[in-house]
């Protein structure tokens, strides 16, 4: 009778495996690999080496707490001579002295998570079993079998392996590029990821069905969305928009995914202070991205919180045109969130490939704050029956703006404010490239085209079906050269007349500064022409000049600034209404990098900025993040004050980790000028 068989050790072979399933940065120290896709095992026994005619193997991997086969987190399978489409498989593919080199197989519809793998060897009526190691599986777009399958290998890069990008900020006018690192493959990100699975209120109520539902990547961006807000669970970030952000870090002050993560563990999943949409987009964006779901940040402007579903936005006003009452429904400057790619077998045929998700926390739905998964497309058809979440989603990007102004007897007046159109520029950062890509079409069909008349109609959107009233004199908000921080500067309310008639009213011009969610600071520039005339058939630009010693101490870390103009004609009872949100432009900061970047070979960032201010700046500080160039966030402090027009310049050593395209992501705060961004791609060569 053959002696017993005995493993000796077995060999995850994760620098293999690590290549083979894109996860080489997660497998220095650990098997990640992605399903639907075999991995390599290497077994080393003592003594003797298998053989197949005594030998029975048997493999178990259990995910989850609570395992079970009909579940799907637990599965049992014998070494085969082949593998069979959809299940769990080992088979031999090299056998030599006392190893045998296997290969398995994970079903593309696994629940992904961290397993257990042991094996079980009998011989005739003996058996030991003998517990192989732990593994992590991902999502795999790589694989057509998966849910999240993308043909596109740039893609792929992209919205799966990328660690760095931009998030679309500013105003429609003035688009800006704020640089992110998402990091999903430093140190810990992905154990705090799973950790942000076990700690849902789904997987409290019930572990067992939460890690089987795992297997759906509609159910994981559902949980992720939710997560990512501390609304009603142990999520990882505090909303906040009031500007005061003592107790915590400022939205604006962020420039990565993984301090924020890193604290939320640090300090036993208490919630991080304070995240804005685009902090809470950029996390969502992070956690997916690692657990192996293809997801992009996406900027939506002249975004609309439409709270009773009537996807109307109705602004009441005083007869100056300054907006009354305390009203929650609001037009925010831009909004965040994300779109992630997947099927939808939950859903009619169509609607799978992008579904955004919002993890801002605005609205409950089925009782938690989160948003989505909705698939764009059925925003775009108007489809508001989809799930989940379809008529939010659609009335940020399709709401009509209706603008009244209470006159002194109380009446309400209609006016016309065509400056203000919802859901414009539509922005995500392009594959492979630092460039903006404007995807609206994929939310909207052109205005006035058959196919959006058929979406409105669809989505019984009725403001949207009636006829603009136009009128022979116009008005909107334009603006000169030179507007940044730290300048004077004008702004013009250009005014037309296209009529035959010459008119004669009242302009009033305001500019306040205001947050990117649409609330209103103080005055920062006023001007009231009591008596305008207009000839017939003329133009005429009205100057408003904004002082830095008047915004200085006001405007918000947004950098925004609203210009509103009211024309009013007596004699023809008309109130013609033009806003615009102008954008102030930050200082530059330059990176230089000294030396050749090479891997593992050490490197120095000299950063600099100008000081724009007429004034000292005290209390300066860099902070530098960069996936695959910097271990950890670093911070440097600026002890003396720097003068007005004095340039800054500090040095920071870099270590790169891996060759490719990485970037240093760059922060500057200070007392009068905060949330600075910058940063510098670096192309990292073979040592």
């Amino acid at each position: 009778m053959a002696e017993e068989l005995v493993l000796e050790r077995c060999d995850l072979e994760l620098e293999a495996n690590g290549r083979d399933h894109h996860t080489a940065d997660l497998c220095r120290e650990r098997l990640v690999v992605r399903r639907g896709q075999p991995f390599w095992l290497t077994l080393h026994f003592e003594g003797r080496n298998y053989e197949a005619s005594v030998d029975s193997l048997t493999f178990c991997a259990v995910t989850g707490p609570d395992p079970s086969e009909e579940a799907g987190t637990k599965a049992l399978f014998r070494l085969s001579d082949a593998t069979e489409e959809g299940a769990w498989a080992a088979v031999a593919a090299d056998q030599r002295d006392s190893t045998l080199s296997l290969h398995l197989s994970t079903p593309a519809n696994a629940p992904v998570g961290h397993y257990r793998l042991s094996l079980e060897a009998s011989t005739g009526y003996q058996g030991s079993s003998f517990m192989l190691g732990q593994f992590t599986l991902l999502f795999n777009s790589w694989c057509p079998a998966d849910a999240v399958y993308l043909d596109s290998d740039e893609e792929r890069q992209e919205y799966v392996l990328t660690q760095q990008g931009f998030i679309y900020q500013g105003s429609a006018k003035f688009i800006k590029n704020i640089p992110w690192n998402f990091g999903q493959f430093e140190e810990g990100i992905l154990d705090i990821c799973l950790m942000l699975l076990d700690v849902n209120p789904k997987f409290l109520r019930n572990a067992g069905r939460d890690c089987s539902r795992r297997s759906s990547p509609v159910y994981v961006g559902r949980v992720v969305s939710g997560m990512v807000n501390c609304n009603d669970d142990q999520g990882v970030l505090l909303g906040r928009w009031d500007n005061n952000y003592a107790d915590g870090i400022s939205p604006m002050s962020w420039i990565g995914s993984v301090d924020i993560l890193r604290r939320w563990k640090r300090d036993g999943c208490q919630r991080v202070k304070y995240g804005q949409c685009w902090v809470f987009a950029a996390v969502a964006c992070t956690v997916l991205r690692c657990l192996g779901i293809p997801t992009r940040v996406v900027t939506n402007y002249n975004s609309a919180h439409d709270q009773n579903s009537n996807l109307l936005i109705e602004y009441f006003r005083n007869e100056f045109g300054e907006i009354q009452s305390d009203k929650s429904e609001m037009i925010w400057n831009f909004h965040c969130w994300v779109e992630s790619w997947m099927t939808r077998p939950d859903l009619q045929p169509g609607y799978e490939g992008w579904q955004a998700l919002d993890p801002t926390p605005q609205e409950k739905s089925e009782g938690t704050y989160c948003c989505g998964p909705v698939p764009v497309r059925a925003i775009k058809e108007g489809d508001l029956s989809t799930k989940y979440d379809a008529p939010f989603v659609f009335a940020e990007v399709n709401a009509d703006v209706v603008d009244w102004i209470r006159q002194d007897d109380g009446s309400l007046h209609k006016s016309i404010n065509h400056s203000l159109v919802v859901g414009l520029k539509i922005s995500t950062k392009c594959v492979g490239r630092d460039d903006r890509e404007d995807i609206t079409h994929s939310y909207k069909y052109p205005e006035g085209s058959p196919e959006e008349r058929e979406a409105f109609t669809r989505a019984n959107h009725l403001n949207k079906l009636v006829n603009k009233e136009e009128t022979g004199v116009a008005m909107r908000i334009r603006v000169g050269e030179g507007m940044n921080r730290g300048c004077d500067f004008d702004v013009f309310a250009h005014i037309t007349n296209s009529t035959p008639e010459e008119h004669t009213g009242r302009l009033l011009l305001c500019a306040r500064t205001v947050s990117y969610n649409g609330i209103l600071g103080p005055e920062c520039g006023t001007k009231d022409l009591l008596s305008l005339s207009l000839e017939p058939y003329s133009e005429k630009s009205i100057p408003l000049r904004i002082l830095y010693e008047k915004y200085c101490d006001c405007l918000t870390e947004s950098n925004l600034i609203k210009v509103r103009g009211l024309l009013i004609e007596p004699a023809a009872n008309s109130y013609l209404l033009a806003e615009r949100d102008i954008y102030l432009e930050n200082p530059e900061i330059k990176i230089r990098i000294l030396g050749e970047p090479k891997q593992n070979r050490k490197l120095v960032a000299e950063i600099s900025l100008q000081n724009p201010l007429t004034v000292a700046l005290s209390g300066c500080t860099f902070t530098v993040e960069g996936a695959g160039l910097i271990e950890e966030q670093k911070t440097v402090d600026i002890p003396d004050p720097v003068e007005a027009g004095e340039e800054v310049k500090v040095r920071v050593d870099l270590l790169p980790l891996y060759v490719g395209r990485h970037k240093l992501v760059v922060n500057f705060e200070s007392d009068r000028l905060k949330a600075v961004k910058g940063f510098r791609n670096v192309i990292v060569g073979p040592s």
